[in-house]
């Protein structure tokens, strides 16, 4: 058999809040570019788009769904996808590659001060983003032979942004932001393409408003088209005469 032309594609999506919606502007581009999306690996805001795609392969569904801000529609599981929860009891990691979707992505997307913790066992699941926020090595043991990494913390950090407000939930959104883009360089360091969109102006907690979210979809989409090249240089298809002749090559 002649080796397939294409390496094994993992998209992993990062955790960053409402920032995320910036992760379907990503897969349009991909799509469209014919460019195939083999693993998914998400965490926080990433489980939850990365999730609803696995399950539907719909983008256009997925837009419409952020546009509406209607989150209640979500769907049983399908592989391949993977879901990073945090246990902080041990604090440690919790990877979800089976069961339920809807169970796996409410302990992803339980921001500390926010959401309440999610039992299970003797553990006590949190957001993803405390432990792995953007899951390279988890796409990888998956399969994955070319990653593309999304980080939404650190494009906020790195972009001009607002004093968070003097309150609990914008200083702990905060504090959990800053841990999670310094988690989230040692998390990269593998990947094959990083992709950081410039977000300091758009807060943690931008859910509902339809501008601001068609506004982030389109963020998504410029950097992806911007990365083409990058992708496209690294992971050219080899042509058949090539394919052939590698085969041809290969030791009995």
């Amino acid at each position: 058999m002649i080796p397939s032309k294409n390496k094994k594609v993992g998209l992993v999506l990062g955790s960053g809040s409402a920032r995320g919606f910036v992760h379907i502007g990503i897969i349009k581009v991909l799509e469209r570019n014919n460019i195939p999306i083999d693993f998914i690996a998400g965490s926080s805001i990433g489980a939850l788009v990365g999730g609803i795609y696995a399950a539907t392969k719909d983008i256009a569904y997925i837009e419409k769904l952020a546009l509406d801000t209607d989150w209640k529609q979500l769907f049983k599981l399908l592989d391949p996808f993977s879901v990073i929860a945090t246990d902080i009891v041990k604090g440690e990691p919790v990877i979800f590659r089976e069961g339920n979707l809807a169970e796996a992505i409410r302990a992803s997307v339980s921001i500390p001060f926010l959401f309440h913790t999610v039992p299970q066992g003797d553990k006590i699941l949190c957001d993803g983003a405390l432990s792995i926020p953007v899951p390279v090595a988890v796409a990888k043991q998956m399969g994955a032979e070319y990653t593309i990494a999304v980080d939404l913390d650190s494009g906020y950090f790195k972009q001009e942004h607002p004093k968070p407000k003097d309150n609990l939930l914008d200083t702990g959104n905060n504090v959990v932001m800053l841990l999670s883009s310094h988690l989230a360089k040692e998390n990269m360091k593998d990947a094959d393409l990083v992709l950081t969109p410039p977000l300091g102006d758009i807060a943690w907690r931008s859910f509902g408003s339809r501008e601001t979210t068609a506004d982030l979809i389109a963020r998504g989409e410029k950097i992806m088209e911007e990365a083409l090249p990058r992708y496209f240089e690294t992971n050219k298809p080899k042509t058949f005469g090539k394919r052939l002749k590698e085969f041809l090559n290969q030791p009995i």
